[in-house]
């Protein structure tokens, strides 16, 4: 995170000895990223946060180890409404596509998760309908509808369903999520240029102490998923402080930069991955010179695979490919893609466009998941050798 923040009860200085009312010391435990080089924060617990009282292997869904290489060589599309729904925000999650760095799913949770930690990397959640609340060891924070809520890793928590349902895409990275470093100044301050700025972050409210004893937590590792009972509930902290906790931002919060002819990709982009981002597609005054052609060139990914969820659609998109709310669309690279027929033309002196849509561009391929394929739209990698007759033809039908 970019910012310091202090809540809850804190000794005077870091490393100092804090008491509670029979004398007895909290616990300070530091959580930081890279070593002790990088951000952090300091949280004191009312017991120790290592005293567990058993240790078990858990199966792991069998969609992570059965990704299968996108071969032959295609364009792809996931309906991911039609994605079996149902379970938890952690162990609900259909698997869409992945690589070694990344691993992107689908999930309709329609029940609260139990705790969880993964000690692999981030998360980034967005939040396609619903309202859901994260209870973590810093606190709660509340999501909903077009939030984006980034989990660093190793945090402790929950998500506790508060909508009758939640849809969500989530993306869980071997490594850290951040802001792009070109928005931020040399100490973490977002700069002028930046198309979202502090003000537009929603942090955890807390501190979240919560009683209790046997407390089963799954955690995510290298090897698989363990799970802990700890002697003493995790949430049992008073106080934090520091650069490092769950924090919220809205997609309707960002602010798309245009100019007189068409921008690339990056001045969407919202979050930086190990060797993947993330960008935000929102609604938008299209390119103002009279000459200008408002929609993307056709172009080949060149060092990167385009995923893109769409989270809904201008009638340019929606026409053709028979792309809907919720599909999720991959261009590999070594793929030209680029406007479906009719697009070009039908946007040329448009003054904007509606659409509203998440996109992640990897930098090394991405393997197929299980539950994608089982809900493929096969006919997407021919549509852009139908005519524009034929695509509405066959809508009609």
């Amino acid at each position: 995170m970019t910012y310091y923040r202090a809540v809850g009860s804190i000794p005077k200085k870091r490393h100092y000895q804090m008491r509670n009312d029979e004398g007895g010391l909290f616990k300070e435990e530091l959580m930081g990223v890279e070593g002790f080089s990088s951000d952090s924060s300091l949280l004191y617990h009312r017991y120790s946060p290592s005293a567990i009282l058993a240790a078990r292997e858990v199966s792991d869904s069998p969609e992570r180890t059965t990704l299968t290489p996108n071969s032959p060589l295609l364009p792809r599309h996931f309906l991911t409404h039609q994605v079996n729904a149902g379970g938890d925000l952690v162990q609900g999650r259909r698997i869409l596509a992945g690589n070694a760095d990344v691993v992107i799913s689908y999930v309709t949770a329609d029940q609260s998760s139990p705790y969880y930690r993964n000690a692999t990397g981030d998360e980034l959640i967005y939040i396609e309908h619903g309202t859901v609340e994260l209870e973590s060891v810093f606190g709660r924070l509340v999501a909903s509808s077009g939030d984006y809520v980034v989990v660093p890793m190793s945090t402790t928590h929950r998500w506790v369903v508060i909508s009758g349902s939640v849809g969500a895409l989530v993306f869980e990275a071997r490594g850290h999520i951040r802001p792009p470093r070109r928005y931020l100044s040399d100490y973490g301050q977002f700069l002028e240029h930046a198309p979202f700025s502090e003000r537009d972050l929603r942090v955890v409210e807390g501190p979240l102490v919560v009683e209790g004893e046997d407390v089963p937590v799954l955690v995510r590792h290298s090897q698989g998923v363990t799970q802990y009972t700890y002697r003493h509930h995790p949430f049992d902290v008073v106080g934090w402080d520091g650069c490092l906790y769950p924090y919220a931002f809205s997609i309707h919060d960002f602010e798309p930069i245009v100019k007189r002819t068409h921008l690339p990709p990056p001045v969407h982009q919202t979050f930086e991955g190990p060797n993947f981002v993330v960008c935000s597609f929102c609604p938008r005054p299209f390119d103002f010179d009279p000459e200008a052609v408002p929609v993307p060139y056709y172009h080949a990914n060149v060092d990167s695979d385009e995923a893109i969820f769409w989270v809904s659609t201008d009638p340019m998109s929606k026409k053709y490919g028979g792309i809907e709310p919720g599909s999720f669309t991959l261009h590999p690279g070594g793929f030209v893609h680029g406007p479906q027929p009719g697009r070009t033309e039908m946007a040329i002196g448009k003054p904007g466009t509606d659409e509203l849509f998440v996109m992640l561009d990897t930098f090394r391929p991405l393997n197929l998941g299980a539950a994608g394929l089982s809900v493929e739209n096969e006919d997407y990698a021919w549509t852009w050798a139908k005519g524009e007759g034929a695509i509405e033809a066959a809508q009609q039908s």
